[in-house]
């Protein structure tokens, strides 16, 4: 059995260089041809040397584990670099935003580039629902997102948020076009709220007319109106009291008087708030029948 574990004798008749397990068979195959018999061609050792450095450097390329790297240099400088992104669906989200998540450097290869982790990194942009990266060799990137709906904003404390139809927070609300949402207020109005604005929103009389959906004790609402009037409905028959408000601004314009609150919380009565002039207009008037009924006692 011939065990090849040198190229020769050194200058003592020592062994020469081990040779790495994937070069030995070629070795083997050269040293069968007696190529030191033959005459090579001109530049022949020059070729065999620069192939043998070639093949060693390949070697040591993927034994150290940069064949990655290597290969991603390569590509890049030879036509393969990403040098075009193309964003489509985004309008909350700014394009700077997806392009340092797709962290590109100049140099970065198409042939490397891992669309999978770029969507998990695009993904984690707060306006992103969903997100496609395409490959358009030899050099763009196509990336293609859905983005969350805007519903409406919700307030607990300081803070407001935008919220989605189901009640999940998209971002913090900055001002903008956003600003013409209906507005939640309150623990649990981020849950409840949504649905609770397509019920009053089919309401005759108070389409559009809402301002602020308010959340009493994570139990009942209050609606404020666009002209400062609040409404104050039950925790139960909330349909019912609604239908009832509806009724009495059609028949006597209640929603469009001097009053600032209207109270249906109790089954069996209706309360209304005069606002502090139309009140005081009132106290007067009572005064001047109650003086009038006085004087006509004593005549």
């Amino acid at each position: 059995m011939f065990a090849l574990t040198s190229v020769g004798k050194g200058r003592f008749g020592e062994a020469g260089i081990v040779l790495p397990r994937w070069l030995r068979k070629p070795a083997r195959m050269m040293q069968r041809l007696r190529l030191g018999e033959k005459r090579l061609p001109p530049f022949a050792a020059t070729g065999v040397s620069l192939a043998l450095f070639m093949a060693t450097g390949i070697y040591g390329v993927i034994e150290g584990g940069h064949s990655e790297e290597v290969l991603k240099a390569v590509t890049s400088r030879v036509g393969f670099a990403i040098n075009d992104v193309e964003v489509a669906g985004n309008r909350e989200s700014s394009e700077i935003d997806v392009l340092q998540q797709v962290g590109l450097d100049g140099w970065t290869s198409m042939v490397g580039f891992d669309v999978r982790e770029a969507r998990q990194r695009i993904s984690e942009l707060p306006w992103v629902e969903s997100v496609a990266v395409r490959k358009v060799y030899p050099s763009t990137l196509a990336i293609e997102m859905v983005e969350k709906k805007p519903f409406a904003l919700w307030q607990q404390g300081s803070q407001i948020s935008i919220i989605e139809e189901d009640g999940e927070v998209i971002a913090p609300f900055s001002g903008g076009r956003h600003a013409s949402l209906p507005l939640v207020i309150g623990e649990g109005a981020d849950k409840t709220g949504p649905q609770f604005i397509s019920q009053v929103e089919r309401v005759r009389g108070l389409q559009g007319r809402v301002k602020a959906y308010i959340r009493v004790a994570d139990r009942r609402w209050d609606l404020r109106l666009d002209n400062g009037v609040t409404i104050k409905l039950p925790e139960k028959g909330v349909e019912t009291a609604l239908a009832e408000v509806s009724r009495l601004d059609a028949e006597y314009s209640l929603l469009s008087r001097d009053i600032t609150a209207v109270d249906l919380r109790l089954s069996d009565r209706l309360t209304v708030a005069l606002a502090p002039e139309a009140a005081e207009m009132r106290k007067k008037e009572f005064e001047e029948m109650e003086r009038k009924r006085k004087k006509g006692a004593r005549t």
